[in-house]
């Protein structure tokens, strides 16, 4: 009595790794099917969203009240390296479901946020917080013109 359950119960732990394995192992039908869900309609609206601003950030809420840290943090370090506000714009995924699944498909990343410069994309808050902090990011938002302008110093010569 005791003999089969234990000994099914061992069977299916010796399976379940190698059933884990071939659903992981990417084939070409779930890369192409994969590739299929991203509608025309979608990914039309989606390039027309990059193209809208030089600095376009799809992001959980808004600027003003991000729904996740990662989207909180990416936008506090646009904001400390001094992006213009007339050259940005923010998506909010959680308004449409078909934005927040197709922006994942047109950049091949999985993760939200998502940061594109000059309609190129630069990455997730991982990769925004890295070339923040070695200073690949200020040196190209400084190449692209897309920092705001510095306030002059009141010129003391006037006076």
């Amino acid at each position: 009595m005791f003999a089969r359950p234990l000994f099914s119960a061992s069977l299916r732990q010796a399976a379940r790794p190698v059933a884990r394995q071939a659903l992981l192992r990417p084939t070409p039908f779930l890369t192409a099917f994969q590739q299929r869900l991203l509608s025309d309609h979608t990914r039309q609206a989606i390039e027309k969203a990059v193209s809208s601003a030089p600095v376009v950030l799809f992001m959980k809420g808004t600027p003003e009240t991000p729904q996740c840290g990662f989207s909180r943090a990416t936008i506090q370090i646009l904001s400390l390296q001094g992006v213009d506000p007339e050259k940005f714009a923010a998506f909010n995924v959680l308004e449409d479901e078909e934005l927040r699944s197709g922006i994942k498909e047109f950049s091949e990343w999985p993760t939200i946020p998502q940061l594109y410069l000059d309609k190129e994309f630069v990455g997730g808050c991982d990769i925004v917080v890295s070339m923040h902090q070695n200073g690949e990011l200020a040196k190209m938002l400084e190449e692209k013109g897309v920092l705001a302008a510095a306030d002059a110093p009141a010129d003391s010569s006037a006076q």
